[in-house]
């Protein structure tokens, strides 16, 4: 039995966009993958075997999703664009382990996605190049899905990359660094030319492998409010940590911000890239014994 033909190839790809009068729409951030070695260095850097279910988000025309398929148990691949649907039922038509979901992954129940289309005996994992323009709310509505989630080996600019590891007291480090870190180990696979692209993107990608935390890095009352002092404190750069509370909080609470600063020994003067994880926690607690945190502005 002849092996089908991969897609992840420049003249394939572009013979069956042609074919089907496809354009790509710069809204979606469609750029599709045509180097068939770096969709294998996925796989790889993914560590999939026939043990894991994957979650696919873009497939695009099915370049990655036929890698995928080739080792994992089973795909599920979201994708938002209809107008792929048909392309895809040609590239993935000798897959019966892939199956293709028209939605939007940020509007989607993944709980009853995961329950509708896996068994629940295989390792879950999601890998995915992902659209460059919704990284960010994608990542963070995947890690804070509650799914039984092993890990997510994704594709991404390079910036964003750097920003998921970035330590403190890097200008890379900010929110998203203390979002994703706090739930997730982050090692970066390997970075990609945008030149392995059609159409090539105006920057260069990183493959980035996030594996699940059994417990976060800091225990939080209320994560939503943690993550709301964290964007707080990050929301001027330029500005001590004391200022950008005192926005978040209000003048009339100088008092109050002041006293929670001390109980959790951090100075005022000092900016929010350079605490950690284990400082923020610290504050949230300081601030939530001060009655401070339901006060915030949203």
């Amino acid at each position: 039995m002849t092996k089908p033909e991969k897609v992840a190839q420049p003249a394939v790809t572009n013979a069956i966009l042609k074919r089907h009068g496809f354009h790509m729409r710069k809204g979606l951030g469609q750029n599709f993958l045509t180097d068939s070695k770096i969709l294998q260095k996925i796989v790889t850097a993914a560590d999939l075997t026939p043990e894991d279910d994957v979650i696919e988000i873009g497939p695009g025309i099915g370049a990655l999703t036929q890698f995928l398929a080739d080792s994992a148990h089973q795909v599920v691949a979201l994708e938002i664009d209809d107008r792929l649907l048909p392309i895809l039922d040609e590239t993935l038509a000798d897959y019966p382990n892939a199956t293709v979901v028209n939605e939007d992954v940020l509007k989607t129940d993944l709980g009853a996605l995961v329950a509708e289309h896996f068994d629940g005996k295989h390792t879950l994992k999601v890998v995915a190049n992902l659209p460059y323009y919704i990284t960010t709310p994608i990542l963070l509505h995947l890690l804070r899905a509650q799914l039984p989630l092993h890990s997510m080996t994704v594709m991404m600019q390079r910036e964003v990359a750097e920003r998921l590891s970035a330590t403190p007291g890097s200008k890379e480090y900010g929110s998203l660094s203390i979002a994703v870190q706090l739930v997730a180990s982050v090692a970066t696979a390997f970075t990609v030319s945008r030149h392995a692209f059609v159409p090539a993107p105006n920057v260069d990608s990183a493959i980035v492998t996030l594996t699940q935390r059994t417990e976060p890095l800091a225990a939080l009352t209320d994560p939503a409010s943690f993550d709301r002092l964290v964007r707080g404190a990050f929301a001027s750069r330029r500005k001590t940590l004391w200022n950008n509370l005192v926005v978040l909080f209000g003048k009339t609470n100088k008092a109050a911000i002041r006293s929670a600063l001390t109980t959790a020994a951090i100075d005022p003067g000092t900016r929010a890239e350079r605490l950690s994880i284990a400082d923020f926690a610290r504050l949230d607690r300081a601030l939530r014994a001060a009655d401070l945190i339901s006060q915030a502005h949203a």
